[in-house]
């Protein structure tokens, strides 16, 4: 019934059993018989295909062009849902020449046809039925009903930017205040002597021209050479207070960016689990690096470069209204658009600023994450996929850039554009005042160079809009890391001094924060005695390495209790609790530094000689062969160590503690038998001391040693609880049977699937296989010959069929190839 919908399609019984089952067979060895059914389809057959997709055969299977072809005779396209693995679609096509013979309204109603065709809707039942525990899962339709609430918003350039935003991003340079108005008074002066040059120009020409109907040859009651002496020291006296401007805004943009970085790395070293279950490390990395950057700019550089403007466009504008109100006029009239242009041009900008912030972020996390397994890359020869991955966020980024610049470039060529139009409009009005003595030469001149100032202060005060709102947006990023308060406070709660006692899950209930549909524990209850060695055992995915988060307080339970010697570490200070207890993971994480600053990282204020001791308790012999003993560097995440010298110094580092509670995940699955001994050996000196010891185990060595056994079941309940000796003594027990499974070569924790016969017994051999099918295939290709008969038959034209047949092997390269793939299986079977 497995193998019905495959054996309407030529292919044998045996095979079509296989290709139901995924890896029990190889593409060749099915692909002969493939072939064969492909072209009997083409030659005018009547055949039904049902091709049940599988996660290893039928994606390369399907791309055959003998296998495709039936779909485009019957002018169907392929589904894409075959091409993917895990689909269990099941699709049925019929050769385009017999399609109006199948159609039932034409046949008897008791044909021989119907009944087979209603038998075959059975057996395809049938075969779906068997297939079901293939499909998704409850558990998995849960875990896709994800809740990313304390994830941080990736891309709100949408939201408008109101004053209170940029008055929260101006408050941020609120401790500089006094060093800011310094600069800013320098700002004044500086802008105000550059306003005082066009006057002092226009005067000039005027004496040069016609000569000072006051005074002759004298400006403002000196000559023209005292003048100009006057006048350079003025400008020299600017260009200082410029100077001193520029250095005291670059200072204190370089201090905003040190204090928020520090404030922002704190704020985020606080925050709960759940926070960095739902960001990605790559986005945190550039809120503190870029975004900073851009804030610190914003509000010092920025800030002064449009109040600079701001002051220069204000008097310049004024001055020109003193020069003439008529000039003035012509002026005022094309400034509205470039006004307005600016506008939409600054929230264009800040749009796309926070989009190239938001992709520059995703390009910080794929080189983080790939440069730091780049060996694990390099050992699956996929340079070429992580270079194409990264360069893929590179071309986002650059589009994104691409698009800004033709933004920037559309403006500013407009406004700049404008600005020459203006300058040729004045000149046309002013050239008709100058010669009808409206306005002198002088005074035309200073109106220019007002007008080329005040425009230059436009595109100042654009650019200064723009690049605010660049800022706001980097600010908000800030701003959600800096408001968001975590739920596990590890500050708030009682002052931990001692976590001896017995420990107890009362009554847990627990789901993830971001996983809330799939629950993890269900009424979880029981008891570890001060002082034990408990080992954790269950399923994969069960919640063993659950319950060590929980104790350590990454993690709130959704209902009930976890009580240390009666008390509710829910009301305990997190940080003192975490003090107190000792952790050793399945990959320790080591930091860049000397193995005495990894070991002290437990207790930072740890003497030479208490590193010494709790390297000595953890078997660290090892440090004696290093030219610099405990002063050697470990390199990034400890590269230069072994597996089994990085867990010794893990386990140092959680023994320099002196800890109340020891949590061992899976301390030594990951390591070779030599360095397992040796870990095992001061795991063992370590369990005959007073702390209580909970050792997440696969391994039987670890569960042996233990006191007592917690077995956890698959829904998320204890399912037994004793010592080694009273569990493996129930032959029908949980612990039994997991045990059992994992003695029998399967995965630890992962119990064989229900109705499967073949679990624990090894494959048959390929040769075995291949005979195995060639013989059950023989009486299945004698029926499918009788059938392939009689449908011939009822075509009524062998020339037409011999026609197709000829075209078809023309266009998919003969059917000798494809004879020869079922006589090279002949052959096979044969030796």
């Amino acid at each position: 019934m497995r193998s019905s919908g495959l054996l309407a399609a030529g292919i044998p019984r045996a095979v079509s059993r296989r290709i139901a089952h995924p890896g029990s067979i190889s593409s060749t060895q099915v692909s002969a018989y493939a072939q064969k059914a492909s072209l009997d389809a083409n030659n005018g057959l009547r055949r039904r295909f049902s091709i049940i997709s599988n996660p290893s055969l039928h994606p390369s299977i399907l791309q055959q062009p003998e296998i495709r072809k039936p779909f485009a005779t019957t002018n169907h396209a392929v589904p894409s849902s075959i091409a993917r693995p895990g689909c269990l679609q099941k699709v049925r096509f019929l050769s385009a020449t017999n399609v109006q013979q199948n159609v039932t309204k034409h046949e008897p109603p008791n044909n021989p046809r119907n009944a087979g065709m209603e038998q075959e809707e059975k057996e395809k039942a049938a075969l779906e039925e068997m297939h079901r525990g293939f499909e998704l899962t409850e558990k998995a339709s849960q875990a896709a009903k994800i809740n990313l609430s304390a994830r941080l918003a990736k891309d709100s350039g949408g939201k408008k930017a109101g004053f209170g935003e940029v008055w929260r991003l101006l408050k941020i340079a609120r401790p500089e205040a006094k060093i800011l108005s310094v600069a800013f008074l320098f700002l004044l002066i500086s802008s105000s002597i550059t306003m005082s040059i066009p006057f002092s120009i226009g005067k000039i020409l005027d004496i040069a021209t016609h000569g000072s109907q006051e005074g002759g040859n004298e400006l403002f009651g000196l000559t023209l050479p005292v003048f100009y002496g006057v006048l350079g020291g003025i400008l020299a006296v600017g260009a200082a207070a410029n100077y001193g401007r520029i250095i005291i805004l670059r200072i204190v943009g370089e201090r905003i960016v040190a204090r928020l970085r520090s404030k922002l790395f704190r704020r985020t070293f606080i925050q709960d689990a759940e926070f960095f279950d739902a960001n990605r490390v790559g986005d945190l990395i550039s809120r503190l690096s870029s975004d900073t950057i851009i804030v610190g700019k914003s509000i010092t550089q920025n800030l002064s470069d449009g109040l600079r403007a701001f002051v220069s466009g204000a008097a310049g504008f004024g001055l020109m209204a003193f020069v003439s109100l008529k000039l003035s006029s012509v002026l005022l009239v094309l400034l509205p658009p470039v006004a307005l242009g600016a506008f939409f041009y600054g929230r264009a900008i800040r749009n796309l600023s926070r989009k190239i912030q938001k992709n520059l972020g995703s390009l910080t996390k794929i080189a983080e994450e790939r440069l730091g397994n780049v060996k694990t890359s390099q050992a699956f020869a996929g340079e070429i996929l992580e270079v194409n991955r990264y360069n893929k966020q590179v071309r986002r980024i650059f589009e994104l850039g691409k698009k800004e610049s033709f933004v920037s470039a559309t403006f500013f060529s407009s406004t700049g554009l404008m600005g020459n139009m203006t300058i040729l409009s004045l000149l046309y009005v002013g050239g008709g005042m100058v010669q009808s003595g409206a306005i002198s030469i002088g005074d035309l001149t200073s109106f220019l160079m007002y007008t080329a100032y005040a425009g230059s202060s436009m595109f100042g005060l654009s650019s200064f809009y723009s690049e605010l709102m660049k800022g706001v947006g980097a600010a908000s990023r800030l701003f959600e890391l800096q408001d968001r308060n975590p739920t596990v406070s590890p500050t708030k709660g009682d002052h931990v001094v001692s976590a001896r006692g017995p420990i107890r899950f009362k009554n847990l209930d627990f789901s993830y924060p971001t996983r809330p549909a799939v629950t993890i524990f269900k009424d979880l209850d029981f008891e570890i005695p001060q002082g034990s060695n408990v080992a954790i055992v269950g399923p994969s995915g069960g919640g063993k390495s659950t319950i060590a988060s929980m104790l350590l307080r990454f993690y709130n339970p959704t209902n009930g209790q976890i009580l240390i010697d009666g008390k509710d570490i829910s009301t305990m200070n997190a940080k003192s609790l975490r003090r107190k207890i000792g952790v050793v993971s399945q990959e320790p994480v080591l930091f860049s530094g000397t193995i005495a600053e990894n070991i002290s990282y437990g207790k930072p204020h740890a003497t030479r000689a208490e590193i010494i001791a709790a390297a000595r308790k953890a078997n660290c012999q090892f440090i004696s062969d290093f030219p610099d003993g405990l002063d050697t560097h470990v390199g990034a995440r400890g590269a230069q160590l072994s597996g089994g010298q990085k867990q010794r110094i893990a386990i140092a580092r959680a023994l320099i503690k002196n800890p109340d509670i020891l949590i061992l995940d899976e301390a030594t699955s990951a390591l070779d038998a030599e360095s397992e001994t040796l870990v095992n050996s001061a795991l063992a000196a370590l369990l005959r001391g007073n702390l209580t010891t909970i050792s997440i185990a696969h391994r039987l060595s670890t569960i042996k040693r233990s006191d007592t056994i917690v077995v956890l079941s698959s829904d998320g309940r204890v399912a037994e609880q004793g010592t080694y000796k009273k569990l493996s003594s129930r032959p029908d027990g949980a612990f039994t049977k997991l045990m059992e499974w994992q003695m029998s070569g399967g995965e630890g924790g992962v119990g064989p699937l229900p109705h499967d016969s073949s679990a624990g017994r090894g494959p048959p051999s390929e040769k075995e296989e291949l005979q195995q099918m060639l013989q059950e295939g023989d009486e299945d290709y004698a029926e499918d010959d009788d059938a392939d008969a009689e449908s011939e038959e009822e075509a009524g034209d062998e020339e037409k069929v011999r026609k197709e047949d000829k075209a078809s092997s023309e266009r998919d390269g003969g059917e000798a190839t494809v004879t020869a793939g079922v006589e090279e299986a002949e052959r096979q079977r044969s030796r």
